[in-house]
């Protein structure tokens, strides 16, 4: 049963707050930048900078990286989570553009990979109008797309990049905290975030891949209710991601029970299960 493509972003049936989060435009920062992407990366880190807030920890600040960090572009001052910010005008949509493929690659073996801000703004309205996170725990190497290499006449020739693919990630792992404008309650956010921080418990970055995996394909089923056999059906798909594993059925059974153990999902007997988390 191959994976079907759902829209990454979905905020439908969140409930938000009545206060329309401004994007505070001081445009004499971005003067002397002539590119827009230069501009709006100004403009949307000062904004986070004054607004933004920590959803591991609550701190109602995150403090912006002043050294040209290469792998963030803030931290929580309290809980020392760090965040790295995509912004731009377009809908955000099934996959973003990060940085150097080998690098990245490294941070999520390491467990040293940011968590994952994406914002879009309008200029027009001089607002946010969407912003989601994608916490680190959720970042794995299923969700990292090669990319290829910069031609020959590129000035860094050679150079690999890579894509965060957004449908990798299930919705668990895609937090919204504006939809159309509007702020996502913070208590709602927090508790979004501490649902799956069981992830982190997992000792080795391969099994939250794996848990982050079938947690994909329970989200492409569409239902809450689901049996073994339907996760079955997954089996060439987890396959083509873990080509060294043997035994994918097996695989499948113990990640369902670590699921169990995480709050995730509650076994009902018979070969059946219902999502708790969705």
């Amino acid at each position: 049963m191959p994976l079907r493509a759902r829209a990454p972003l979905s905020a439908a049936g969140a409930s938000v707050q009545s206060v329309m989060v401004k994007l505070t435009l001081k445009f004499d920062l971005a003067d002397r930048y002539t590119s827009p992407s230069q501009r709006a990366r100004v403009l949307t880190e000062h904004w986070l900078g004054e607004q933004g807030y920590c959803p591991n920890c609550r701190c109602p600040q995150l403090r912006r990286f002043t050294n040209n960090n290469p792998g963030a572009d803030f931290e929580c001052p309290d809980c020392g989570e760090q965040y790295e910010l995509k912004s731009g005008r377009r809908r955000i949509g099934f996959k973003v553009i990060d940085g150097a493929y080998s690098t990245m690659l490294q941070r999520i073996q390491r467990d040293q990979a940011p968590n994952l801000i994406l914002a879009r703004y309008d200029l027009r309205r001089i607002s946010v109008t969407e912003l989601f996170i994608v916490p680190r725990h959720f970042i794995t190497e299923s969700s990292i797309e090669i990319r290829k290499p910069l031609s020959q006449n590129a000035r860094r020739a050679g150079w690999v990049g890579c894509n965060i693919l957004l449908t990798s990630i299930p919705a668990a792992g895609r937090i919204c905290i504006v939809n159309a404008g509007m702020a996502i309650d913070r208590e709602e956010v927090f508790s979004t975030w501490q649902s799956g921080l069981f992830l982190r418990h997992q000792a080795a970055t391969v099994a939250r891949g794996w848990l982050v995996d079938v947690m994909a394909c329970l989200d492409s089923l569409g239902r809450t209710d689901f049996s073994l056999t339907d996760v079955y059906g997954f089996e060439a798909h987890l396959k083509s991601l873990h080509p060294a594993n043997a035994n994918i059925r097996a695989k499948i059974r113990q990640q369902l029970q670590r699921l169990r153990d995480g709050g995730y999902i509650r076994f009902m007997g018979h070969g059946y299960y219902r999502r708790t988390i969705i």
